[in-house]
C-alpha cells in the first residue's frame, strides 16, 4: 500500500493528491482562496477608481495610492493564501513583513479618501485588512480585535463627517458596519473551508481506525489459535523428551502426537487467513455503499435479490467483481453519483455497478482484464463500457438450478 493511499474494509481510498488527481475538497479551498482575494481586491479597485480620479487630488496623492493598491493586492494573495492552505497541510504563521505592508497600504486606502468629501467607503480598504490579521487569531482575540476596529472605524468617521459637515450618525454607523459586514463575509467563508477541512481529516482518521480495528481483529485470532496449538506442542515435546530414555515408544507416540498437532496449526491459520481474505457479495455491496458515501459520493445499492443464499464460489467472484468497480470508481473517476446493482434473471447472477465523472478510456486495465479471465473459467462474463461521462461494469456468472431464487 502506498504512502497515498487508505485501505478501508479492502478498497483503497485515495487521499489528497493521489495519482494526481484533483480533489473536491481542494478545488473548495482554491475556490475559497481567490474569491476572498479576487472579491475584496475588485471591491477595492471600484472604490479606488472613484476618487483616485478627483481632479482636487494631488498628483503624488494618486501615485501613492495606486502604489498602496497593489501593495495590498499582493498582501491578500499571500496572507489569505497562507491561511488557506493545501488541503492536508497546516496554516502557517502570518508574515509579517506581509501584514505590515498590507497594514499600511489599507491606511493609505483609508486616510486619503477620509480627506475628501463624499468618500463615505474609505473604511473598505482597513476593514478588509482587520479582517485578514483576525484570521490568524484564536477566537478570543479575534472578538477582541474586530470589536475595537468597529469602535474605532465608528469614532473616526463620526469625526470626520462633523468636520467636514456630512453629519456624524451616518458617518459614524456606515464605516462601523462596513467593518463588521467584511468581518461577517471573510470569517464566514473562512470558517466554511475549516469546517470541510476538519471533516476531511476525520474521515481519514475513521479510515485508518477501521484498518487497525481489522488488524487487531485479524491478530487476536491468529494469537488465539497459534497460542494454543503452540502451547500444547511445548509440553508434549517436553514430555517426549523426559521420556526418550526411559520409556523410546512412549516419547515416539508423543512426537506423532506433536506433529499431527503442528498440521493442526497449520491448517487452521490458513483458515483464518483464507476466512480474513474472502470476498464476498453481500459484504462488498454494504462496503461499497459506505465507502463511496464517506468519500461524497451518492452511492444507491439496488438488490432485488438475497446474495447469501448463492454459492461460495459466485459470491467470491461477485464480490471480486464490485471490489474492483469501487476501487477503479474512486481512483480513476470523478463520480458524483453511482448505482450499484445485484440481481438473478435467466440463471444468471448480475452485478452492476455505474457512475459518472468516469475519465476519458485508455485501454482497459489489468486488473479488469485478469477478473475478466477468471469470471470466463467460471462460464461467466465481464463486461465493461463508455457512455459519455458513465462508466458501466456488469459482471455475470450462471447459477446451478435453483440456487438463488430467494
Amino acid at each position: 500500500m502506498g504512502s497515498d493511499d487508505i485501505c478501508h474494509a479492502g478498497v483503497r481510498l485515495p487521499l489528497e493528491g493521489a495519482d494526481g488527481r484533483e480533489t473536491n475538497l481542494d478545488r473548495f479551498r482554491r475556490h475559497t482562496r481567490w474569491t476572498l482575494t479576487g472579491m475584496f481586491v475588485l471591491f477595492i479597485a471600484l472604490f479606488a477608481k472613484d476618487w483616485i480620479a478627483l481632479p482636487e487630488l494631488a498628483a503624488w496623492a494618486r501615485a501613492v495610492a495606486a502604489a498602496a493598491l497593489l501593495a495590498m493586492t499582493a498582501s491578500l494573495v499571500v496572507l489569505i493564501g497562507r491561511r488557506l492552505p493545501s488541503a492536508g497541510a497546516v496554516a502557517g504563521r502570518p508574515p509579517v513583513a506581509w501584514l505590515a505592508a498590507g497594514g499600511a497600504s489599507a491606511a493609505v486606502l483609508g486616510v486619503i479618501p477620509l480627506t475628501l468629501p463624499g468618500q463615505r467607503l474609505w473604511s473598505l480598504a482597513p476593514a478588509v485588512m482587520v479582517s485578514v490579521t483576525a484570521m490568524f487569531l484564536p477566537p478570543e482575540r479575534r472578538r477582541v480585535l474586530l470589536a475595537a476596529a468597529i469602535v474605532a472605524a465608528g469614532v473616526i468617521g463620526g469625526t470626520a463627517g462633523t468636520a467636514t459637515g456630512d453629519g456624524w450618525r451616518l458617518a459614524t454607523a456606515f464605516p462601523a458596519g462596513m467593518v463588521a459586514f467584511t468581518a461577517w463575509t471573510m470569517l464566514g467563508m473562512l470558517w466554511a473551508w475549516d469546517v470541510a477541512d476538519r471533516l476531511n481529516r476525520a474521515r481519514g482518521m475513521a479510515a485508518e481506525l477501521a484498518v487497525k480495528d481489522e488488524r487487531l481483529r485479524f491478530a487476536a485470532d491468529l494469537h488465539d489459535i497459534q497460542g494454543h496449538h503452540l502451547q500444547v506442542i511445548a509440553l508434549k515435546s517436553e514430555l517426549a523428551a523426559r521420556l526418550a530414555d526411559a520409556d523410546p515408544a512412549r516419547a515416539a507416540a508423543q512426537m506423532t502426537e506433536v506433529q499431527r498437532l503442528a498440521v493442526d496449526a497449520l491448517r487452521d491459520t490458513r483458515a483464518v487467513v483464507q476466512g480474513y481474505r474472502r470476498t464476498t457479495l453481500d459484504a462488498e455491496l454494504a462496503n461499497a455503499a459506505k465507502v463511496l458515501s464517506a468519500a461524497g459520493i451518492d452511492a444507491r445499492v439496488e438488490q432485488e435479490a438475497s446474495p447469501d443464499v448463492l454459492p461460495d464460489a459466485v459470491r467470491h467472484l461477485l464480490g471480486l467483481v464490485t471490489r474492483e468497480a469501487t476501487t477503479n470508481l474512486l481512483r480513476h473517476s470523478r463520480a458524483r453519483h453511482a448505482t450499484i446493482g445485484y440481481r438473478v434473471a435467466d440463471g444468471s447472477a448480475h452485478v452492476r455497478v455505474r457512475n459518472d465523472g468516469a475519465a476519458e478510456p485508455s485501454g482497459s486495465g489489468t486488473g479488469l482484464r485478469a477478473l475478466a479471465d477468471r469470471l470466463e473459467q467460471a462460464g461467466g462474463t465481464l463486461t465493461w463500457r463508455h457512455d459519455g461521462e458513465w462508466f458501466e461494469l456488469t459482471g455475470s456468472l450462471p447459477l446451478p438450478a435453483g440456487a438463488g431464487a430467494r
